[in-house]
């Protein structure tokens, strides 16, 4: 009797073992996939996507990027021009699209250029950091690394997040896109499109620095790209978009206007892409720490660099400003 007890006893144990085993390599080979969600406060709701990574676990904190579309596109078009959903299974880290609404805009542009959507806590902004909270808590995400990036209309966004929410994000990206308050009204951003923002980059530098909060010291690295035939956003706009977060950045690191950090690139790095374009990097370091990278694509138009889904504003023969991207925020940390 007790032999058979102990036969069972061991086929169970036996069981279980293979059913855990196959548990886990079942969780080992987990695709990646998208989830859906809907986020709304008093100004307004959008739908957002999140691509959940290969190899999920909840059990485990992971980072999050938050990755802002331009014009006429959404979620699934911005994944597919990007790559960024590859890059995040490899990586792993979660990716957050939301969706401009169309009955806020008409082309799906997010409205940067309105005082309202330029505010900690209103419009816009406050409607796509209630998002990023929606994702930490229904996710299992690392608060300390926490992203945000987007091109064109989705880039001049950007910069209102990284001015607005540097308690959120770590650290950012601007693809083609422009600083923090270039424009302030509907013709203001068509003439800063054309020929780059009226106002001062060091002035606006201030100003991002006070939408959160004029902060403790803390450095906020920004990454701009751009290409130097972009004729629907004048590149003159990535040079504003960099000096403004160098001028953030010099009051960041300890709460005055002084200079500290320097508006002159400490190294230059010209690229050739086999094949493809030329680029050069201008790399601002302080402390030994890289606080802004410019890259510089030439003879590339409005386009999501390095990206080979041949899609609409994306070019091939420029540098991967996907997987830079990444390289280039994952190290930062809040």
């Amino acid at each position: 009797m007790n032999s058979g007890i102990e036969s069972i006893r061991a086929a169970l144990v036996g069981l279980c073992t293979w059913l855990a085993l196959s548990a886990t390599a079942f969780a080992a080979d987990t695709p990646g996939h998208w989830d859906f969600g809907l986020y709304g406060n008093a100004y307004g709701a959008r739908e957002y996507q999140v691509w959940v990574p290969a190899n999920y676990q909840p059990s485990q904190p992971l980072p999050v990027l938050l990755v802002l579309h331009g014009c006429v596109t959404g979620p699934n078009l911005m994944g597919e021009a990007s790559g960024f959903n590859d890059v995040a299974d490899t990586e792993g880290f979660i990716v957050v699209y939301p969706r401009q609404n169309v009955t806020a805009n008409p082309t799906r542009c997010w409205n940067w250029q309105l005082p309202v959507n330029q505010a900690r806590g209103s419009g816009e902004a406050s409607i796509l950091a209630g998002i990023v909270d929606e994702v930490k808590a229904g996710y299992a995400v690392d608060p300390h690394r926490v992203y945000v990036t987007g091109i064109s209309a989705g880039g001049a966004m950007t910069s209102i997040m990284l001015a607005c929410y540097s308690d959120v994000f770590a650290a950012g990206a601007i693809h083609s896109g422009g600083m923090y308050k270039g424009a302030t009204t509907i013709s203001g951003s068509a003439y800063a499109l054309l020929a780059g923002s009226i106002y001062s980059p060091d002035s606006n530098g201030r100003l991002a620095w006070q939408c959160s909060g004029s902060p403790k010291p803390r450095p906020l690295p920004v990454l701009v790209f751009h290409g130097t035939a972009d004729s629907t956003v004048n590149p003159i706009n990535g040079q504003q978009a960099v000096r403004q977060f160098l001028q953030t950045n010099d009051l960041a690191d300890d709460g005055v206007d002084n200079d500290s950090v320097k508006h002159v690139p400490t190294s230059t790095y010209h690229g050739q892409v086999p094949g493809g374009r030329a680029y050069t990097v201008d790399t601002y370091a302080y402390n030994g720490r890289i606080l802004a990278q410019h890259y510089v694509v030439q003879g590339m138009g409005h386009a999501w660099s390095g990206s080979q889904s041949g899609l609409p504003f994306t070019d091939p023969q420029g540098p991967d400003a996907t997987l830079i991207t990444w390289l280039f925020l994952k190290d930062n940390q809040r």
